[in-house]
């Protein structure tokens, strides 16, 4: 996730108000409404029953996963997966359960079979290695020698002019690879809730930061990555090997090509394990042969349109009005995308399931929103709440902007919650307070003023509506499994995704169920466009 940090929501709340008497009834809340807030236990008690003694979020997993992972935008996993939940949620009784189509996203992508070896003085060495997204495939199975090459100049071009033919090509210096002395995975600690519990002045306060696509170089910078790109494929280069990020085998793996429709051909390319890269690079500086052995097939799909999955269970008397959760519903494609992000997208499709089996009654109508795109920069949530609630770049409302209560989001793997990020949103922190309580016992205790960034709830916020995120345990989220090898079921915390669909659902029903809607912040100023895209809601990965 290249990172895109949000500024203070506070600061935020300098942008102008609009709309007079629709802008103040959906901001503020009276303080009385708050100090009477109401939980009913009753309910709770009904939904822990339900979320803790008939549990199905780890069944939806392994289909999420096992089944249907990865999930790549637009890659045949994705739509095979969009197909089966809306099928699952209709099972349920939910209604309006459909794949609403977003677009053009771009071309999907997926591979098929990839196999790499080298083969040293030393012996023969099978590769972990996984291909980049939306790169292409070779001609069939082909072998070369590795060559290791500085590339970085117009002069280093053509020093190499007419050598690289038939090569494997390695570009990247090595890197230090040390050792694990800290723990992989990790629960907050008490003193840093407290920290988090803390305000602060600083610009981006905290939290995972904005997630976006690879970063793109500017001017000649870019110009020459064009001709760099351009000389590779005019020598006849057969791949490109970069090593991954992460260490002991685990690799994380991102995109290396366009998904624009018509996107001319790449280099194959290829990021392996840093330890193999290692070995390859060393035994090529003491001028010592590397044969490459590879076979990468990948296939693209020409449908530009993608989707997110939408499905409800209809409100009583305040029905007109919506209660949302979301979770992001993409992933990459080198594990089968568990933590990012099966684990919010089960969660949520389990406390819909939850609520509907519970038989509670729901005064709002409820929503679940699974979204596509996300790490391509939040596309999905951000076309829908362009087209239902509100344009980011004008900020012209429209009537659904001020039917909506709240949205819940979940996107921080598979950790317990421990609280809730506010995103600036003083009004609501008393009513959380009061929502937490029935869950302290479980490690939920911890509201947050800070803003967080890189995922969907931004889309909300970035329109004013009240978006939040919760506050996760990190586990082995950013050290092993993000976006990476490694991101399967296994990875997978049972009993903190059975707490989560449970704190999920009980914030959902008493959203749903208040007289009010949630507080809101001031609505932001417009936000127009720059360069194709809005800048408000951030980018996500």
């Amino acid at each position: 996730m290249r990172m895109a940090i949000r500024q203070r929501a506070l600061q935020n709340a300098r942008g102008t108000l609009v709309a007079g008497a629709l802008a103040l009834a959906v901001t503020f809340v009276p303080v009385s409404a708050q100090q009477a807030e109401r939980v009913d236990l009753n309910a709770i008690y009904q939904i822990k029953d339900e979320g803790f003694q008939r549990s199905r979020v780890m069944e939806i997993m392994s289909w999420l996963t096992d089944v249907y992972g990865p999930r790549l935008t637009n890659s045949p996993g994705f739509r095979k997966a969009g197909d089966w939940a809306v099928k699952e949620m209709t099972s349920w009784g939910l209604v309006n359960v459909k794949l609403q189509p977003f677009g053009p996203f771009g071309r999907g992508w997926a591979n098929d079979k990839f196999s790499m070896m080298a083969t040293t003085p030393g012996g023969s060495l099978p590769v972990i290695g996984y291909p980049q997204a939306w790169t292409s495939s070779t001609n069939g199975a082909v072998s070369g020698d590795a060559v290791f090459a500085t590339l970085d100049t117009a002069e280093d071009l053509a020093t190499w002019k007419g050598k690289l033919k038939g090569k494997v090509l390695l570009m990247t210096a090595m890197r230090e690879v040390p050792a694990l002395f800290e723990p992989q995975a990790q629960r907050y600690t008490s003193d840093q809730l407290r920290d988090l519990e803390r305000e602060t002045d600083a610009v981006g306060r905290g939290g995972r930061g904005g997630r976006g696509g690879f970063p793109v170089g500017r001017g000649g910078a870019a110009a020459f990555t064009q001709t760099r790109t351009q000389f590779l494929k005019d020598e006849g280069v057969l791949a490109i090997l970069t090593p991954g990020q992460g260490s002991g085998g685990t690799v994380f793996v991102g995109g290396g090509g366009s998904r624009e429709p018509n996107a001319p051909e790449t280099i194959p390319g290829v990021t392996i394990a840093v330890e193999h890269y290692g070995r390859i690079l060393r035994t090529l500086q003491k001028n010592q042969p590397v044969r490459i052995d590879l076979e990468v097939k990948n296939t693209f799909y020409d449908d530009p349109t993608s989707f997110n999955v939408v499905g409800e269970i209809a409100g009583t008397d305040k029905a007109d009005e919506v209660v949302m959760l979301g979770a992001h519903f993409d992933s990459w494609h080198s594990g089968t995308g568990a933590t990012d992000n099966a684990a919010g997208s089960a969660v949520m499709m389990e406390a819909m399931r939850i609520l509907k089996q519970s038989g509670l009654t729901l005064r709002r109508t409820v929503r679940i929103g699974l979204w596509g795109g996300e790490e391509q920069g939040l596309i999905g949530s951000r076309q829908y709440v362009t087209d239902t609630f509100a344009d980011r770049a004008s900020m012209t409302l429209k009537p659904a902007h001020g039917k909506l209560a709240g949205y819940f989001n979940v996107d921080n793997g598979t950790g317990a919650i421990r609280g809730v990020y506010l995103q600036g949103n003083e009004g609501v922190a008393p009513i959380f307070e009061a929502w937490m309580k029935p869950f302290n016992n479980l490690g939920m205790n911890t509201l947050t003023i800070r803003d967080t960034g890189g995922t969907d709830h931004q889309a909300f916020d970035a329109v004013g509506l009240p978006g939040f995120q919760f506050i996760q345990d990190p586990v082995e989220y950013s050290s092993r499994t993000h976006h990476s090898n490694m991101d399967l079921y296994e990875r997978i915390q049972e009993e903190d995704m059975r707490k989560n669909a449970v704190i999920v659902a009980s914030f959902v029903f008493l959203t749903a169920n208040r007289d009010q809607v949630l507080p809101r912040k001031p609505l932001p100023k417009p936000q127009p466009a720059v360069g194709g895209r809005g800048t408000g809601a951030g980018r996500g990965q």
